[in-house]
């Protein structure tokens, strides 16, 4: 009974999407809450094999919009694309193939009823639908679980982590403006009972998101998980981080400041190295660090990813077929992703992140160890979702707008001086200069992995297409533009009464 229940928990997830029509999707296949609540009672494994199943939609093949298969729809790292291609960091380098084009060129965000559109929301509210579907066998999201039963915690706290990440993105994604104010944005759903909702305000989204990691944050701490694919303390807090940092007030930017200090200073996980950082070569065709390629879960810094194995049948329709010159696929047949040139000629000759790029290509810094065109068909290499990196960063964004100064100085030169010969003169920075600077070395560092997006808004940012950009190249968009943003999808309005 265990393992049949837990296939059908997890093909589920696949299936569920947002609105009462989508919940509707092949009914028979869907084990009731009360199913799920007795078999929890028997075995509770079973319960943490359904959050396990949450976790898989995360790296599944066309788990936005499954009817399609397109292939640049691969679930998180996927929507990691479609953002590092919106805030222009990322430019495609020719289009053979035709993945991408419509984001690029902005027809996306400004079309409702491009496929591109709805993807991420779909995908969103699945990860949302089965974090409700989670917390409704064991009682819903609104119980108040005793400190005594701890098993119940660990999956109400990852739940509630796993909705807040959902929302977040969709708030994001879906949304010209972060904050605390009255525009409608997204739908709310709490439980998988509820009919078609009206949007909610960014203040009612955030105050959801907030909450909910305010608790997955008190629920999880002791959790020791299993894998780092799990949500633990230590993720929560930084989903939390973020959260805030998005709606920026006075107040959370406190809070990020004393969050990312607990995750950097507590969390256990140490700073990605120079080594790990770039390629490094010594007259030979392959690098003499064995370290590098950020291909590795078991990567100290990483704070959470996905253990790609042969089992997570992923191929052509992955992010490392997508941006990976070496992975049979995409990026090596004729769609390379390459750094912006402008970003890339503000990145110092002395900066070991310089190195990452070839002709404008990551070779050196996304690699599979045998790094030979081509051929890694079936994946193997790991996907990273967070590392200890950003909350050092994050730090030093919040402490330079509490206007603790030499505080943010210390955390950006923390990491710095692991990529730089020289950082002297961060100590010469203040004000606004300060704050810039954070800004460049977020995007420099985390080129290709789906922050600078996230930055861009809390920064709000005007971003430049550089030269070597095929669309728009040398136009600059606001932050809040049209262009920054996608619509909400035809499938929603239509499917949704209570959007007008």
């Amino acid at each position: 009974m265990k393992k049949s229940l837990n296939i059908l928990l997890g093909s589920m997830l696949l299936l569920t999407s947002c609105g009462k029509d989508f919940l509707n999707t092949l009914p028979s296949e869907k084990p009731s809450t009360d199913q799920v609540s007795d078999a929890g009672k028997d075995d509770p494994s079973v319960l943490n094999g359904y959050i396990l199943g949450i976790y898989a939609t995360m790296y599944s093949a066309f788990s936005g919009v499954p009817e399609i298969e397109d292939h640049d729809d691969f679930g998180q790292k996927g929507f990691d694309v479609y953002m590092d291609l919106l805030s222009s960091d990322m430019a495609l380098g020719s289009v053979n193939y035709g993945w991408y084009s419509d984001v690029v060129r902005y027809n996306s965000t400004r079309d409702y009823t491009l496929k591109d559109a709805e993807k991420p929301w779909r995908y969103y509210y699945k990860i949302i639908m089965a974090a409700n579907y989670a917390m409704d066998a064991v009682g819903g999201s609104e119980i108040e679980v005793p400190a005594e039963d701890k098993e119940t915690r660990y999956v109400i706290g990852q739940a509630k982590a796993m909705r807040a990440y959902g929302y977040f993105y969709l708030a994001n994604l879906y949304s010209p403006e972060y904050g605390t104010g009255n525009d409608k944005i997204l739908p709310i759903y709490t439980n998988t009972q509820q009919p078609n909702q009206p949007l909610s305000t960014t203040k009612e989204v955030y105050d959801l998101i907030i909450s909910d990691l305010e608790t997955a944050v008190e629920y999880l701490d002791g959790y020791a998980r299993s894998g780092k694919h799990k949500v633990n303390k230590y993720v929560a807090e930084g989903l939390l981080a973020y959260a805030l940092g998005a709606r920026g007030t006075q107040a959370d930017w406190q809070r990020v400041a004393t969050l990312t200090e607990d995750i950097v200073k507590n969390g256990g996980f140490p700073l990605t190295t120079k080594s790990q950082t770039a390629a490094v070569f010594n007259g030979g065709p392959m690098p003499v660090n064995t370290d590098g390629g950020f291909n590795n879960i078991a990567t100290a810094s990483w704070m959470w990813g996905a253990d790609i194995t042969l089992a997570s049948n992923l191929d052509l329709v992955s992010w490392w077929g997508q941006i990976d010159y070496f992975t049979y696929s995409y990026a090596a047949a004729g769609d390379p992703k390459v750094i912006d040139k402008g970003l890339f000629d503000k990145i110092p000759a002395n900066d070991v992140r310089k190195k990452q790029f070839s002709s404008g290509l990551p070779i050196n810094k996304f690699y599979t160890l045998k790094r030979e065109p081509m051929e890694q068909r079936q994946i193997e290499t790991d996907y990273i979702y967070m590392r200890v990196d950003e909350m050092v960063l994050l730090n030093a964004e919040a402490n330079a707008h509490i206007g603790n100064e030499p505080a943010a100085i210390a955390s950006l030169k923390s990491l710095l001086d692991l990529r730089l010969d020289n950082t002297t003169y961060l100590s010469s920075l203040s004000g606004q200069a300060l704050k810039d600077e954070i800004y460049l070395q977020t995007r420099i560092e985390f080129w290709g992995e789906g922050k600078s997006y996230l930055a861009m808004k809390r920064n709000k940012a005007t971003v430049t297409r550089g030269s070597n950009h095929l669309y728009l190249a040398g136009q600059s968009f606001k932050y809040n533009s049209d262009e920054m943003s996608f619509p909400i999808p035809q499938v929603e309005i239509q499917n949704n009464p209570q959007i007008d």
